[in-house]
């Protein structure tokens, strides 16, 4: 009886068990690694900013983020992309557009995305209290945690699911519950 005892408490103690000993891993290739930006490495948010070359309101938008470079330059940057002149950035607003489904929305420029919020055309009265909104927000988030609409387009999901742990976890318990299961077969038969 005394043993009956300590197999459920061994199988109590198995259930409780913490798996996330078996957390999930980010598996990066070395290529991903090298492609890791400076804005990844000290934290500031990516504003993407599509701009056209004399555009009056994409050049009151750079203005504007000019002028809180003091108090906010540690917390962005800025990923700048000529899409009036450059045939292949252009594209790429596209492409970005279509991946937010913004396509009919994003058919002019400014077009500035900051984590899952975008602006299209600029008024600093009404935009510029909602960037400077959204870029607390996402300083706040860790940098993996942040949305980042280039993975999305890019198809560069850097963390891949391990299913290793997890196969281990799954392994362990049913060694476990097997031998306690035999160790009940056992007992019951040494009783008889």
């Amino acid at each position: 009886m005394k043993f009956i005892k300590y197999l459920i408490l061994s199988l109590a103690f198995v259930f409780l068990l913490p798996f996330n000993v078996f957390a999930e891993e980010d598996v990066t290739t070395a290529a991903e690694e090298d492609v890791t930006t400076a804005a990844e490495e000290d934290n500031r948010v990516k504003v993407y900013f599509f701009r056209g070359e004399g555009c009056s309101h994409c050049a009151e938008a750079l203005e504007w983020f000019s002028s809180i470079e003091e108090e906010y330059g540690s917390k962005y940057v800025i990923v700048d992309y000529e899409t009036w002149y450059s045939e292949e950035n252009s594209d790429l607003m596209s492409e970005v557009a279509k991946a937010r489904g913004e396509e009919e929305k994003a058919t002019g420029v400014p077009y500035i995305i900051i984590g899952d919020k975008s602006w299209v055309g600029w008024s600093t009265e009404t935009n510029g209290p909602e960037v400077l909104s959204q870029i607390d927000s996402e300083y706040e988030k860790a940098v993996d945690e942040r949305y980042d609409v280039m993975k999305l387009v890019n198809g560069d999901d850097t963390t891949k699911k391990s299913y290793g742990g997890d196969i281990v976890a799954l392994l362990v318990i049913l060694i476990v519950v097997g031998g306690i299961c035999f160790g009940v077969y056992k007992a019951r038969n040494s009783i008889n």
